[in-house]
């Protein structure tokens, strides 16, 4: 096969069972998918129908020499061999290998996302749950990590954070996370930690509530204030920040832990102004710009888990196979990560959905954001 940027880092994945690839290899499959995911494509029919029309199957001989299409069924016995665990190393690898070279101070979001289609499955036991990495700045996936159901959440992202290269990076999460062992694993993989304290850490709330809402101790915090006005809504946050916390009489149990902060959100509009407050602890001393802007990329990864169900109606894929499933979700994100650094590049304000229509029309735009990658 051809090389085309991405796929190459996926030849080398590992099966559950040997395989050929007498009439198709396994690589040949993997580029099929991401390819009529780029191309916006929803599921597995759509992009073997797709594949298998006259121009395409041309194309994909031309260019990836793929010179047989296989049908429908055999491409999802394909999927099916795949190791998820080792795509995703392979997955990983390609997103370091747009990281800038010796990249430091990045932020790194984790948030988990159930397939909502899984639930009621009679051939999977548990509804699959995907906890995701994002690097936020360049806007990518970097890794992922499968566990049967949300409860399951906080051990697999902890396993998930011992796999990846973290270091000098700062990784951001949700109050589910804010656990002691999770920050305990960030800080022995050289990286720091920014947490959302809410109500599952009740006195470590309570005790930085006291303080960030005493007036007098807050005029004591750098602060720091942003607005902005989004469809007739004006958002205004605020930043508080201190590394004084020798009174925090918990401050012991979290490693490393170095300052605290909270965030005011005032929302604006026709209707009224509400308002709401949010907790951090950072084993990193941030100024009360930074908080503002590592905890903002927080929801980087929820934009991507969107862009799933709004691109490729994730939520409703039928497949019954969690391995499938689990791959799928995979070369979604990586069709993702592709367009948006093409966007990144060319300083686009197009819509994703824009470039997906254009490729799904245009084999040479697809060829421009592969090679631009």
């Amino acid at each position: 096969m051809k090389s085309n940027g991405i796929t190459e880092y996926f030849e080398e994945v590992e099966l559950y069972e040997e395989y050929d690839g007498y009439f198709c290899s396994v690589a040949d499959v993997i580029t099929i998918v991401i390819l009529g995911s780029i191309c916006g494509l929803k599921n597995v029919k759509q992009i073997h129908q797709w594949a298998a029309s006259d121009r395409v199957s041309e194309f994909l001989k031309e260019e990836f020499g793929i010179s047989h299409v296989p049908c429908y069924y055999w491409i999802l016995c394909l999927l099916q061999l795949i190791k998820p665990e080792s795509l995703n190393c392979c997955f990983a690898d390609w997103v370091y290998s747009f990281m800038p070279e010796k990249s430091k101070n990045m932020t790194i979001s984790l948030d988990g996302k159930t397939i909502c289609s899984t639930i009621k499955m009679e051939n999977i036991e548990n509804p699959l749950h995907i906890i995701s990495a994002q690097v936020c700045e360049i806007g990518m996936t970097l890794a992922q990590r499968c566990t049967d159901d949300k409860s399951n959440e906080i051990p697999a992202v902890q396993e998930l954070l011992k796999e990846l290269n973290i270091k000098d990076h700062i990784i951001v999460a949700d109050a589910l996370n804010c656990q002691k062992e999770t920050a305990a694993i960030i800080v022995k993989q050289k990286a720091d930690y920014l947490l959302c304290v809410k109500d599952n850490q009740p006195n470590l709330k309570n005790d930085i509530e006291d303080f960030i809402q005493d007036i007098s101790l807050q005029n004591t915090m750098q602060s720091v204030s942003k607005s902005e006005k989004n469809r007739g809504r004006i958002e205004k946050r605020t930043a508080f920040v201190t590394a004084d916390i020798q009174w925090l009489e918990q401050r012991k149990e979290w490693k490393n832990l170095k300052c605290i902060g909270a965030i005011h959100t005032e929302f604006t509009t026709k209707k009224g102004t509400s308002s709401e407050w949010h907790y951090y602890i950072s084993s990193r001393q941030l100024t009360a710009e930074e908080l503002l802007h590592h905890a903002r990329m927080e929801w980087s990864v929820e934009s991507m888990h969107w862009l799933l169900d709004v691109h490729f109606e994730e939520d409703w894929c039928r497949i019954e196979s969690k391995a499938v499933q689990q791959c799928l979700n995979m070369f979604r994100k990586a069709a993702i990560n592709l367009i948006k650094r093409f966007k990144s590049s060319n300083n686009s304000k197009q819509a994703i959905s824009h470039f997906m229509f254009e490729c799904l029309l245009d084999h040479n735009m697809i060829l421009r954001i592969l090679n631009e990658n």
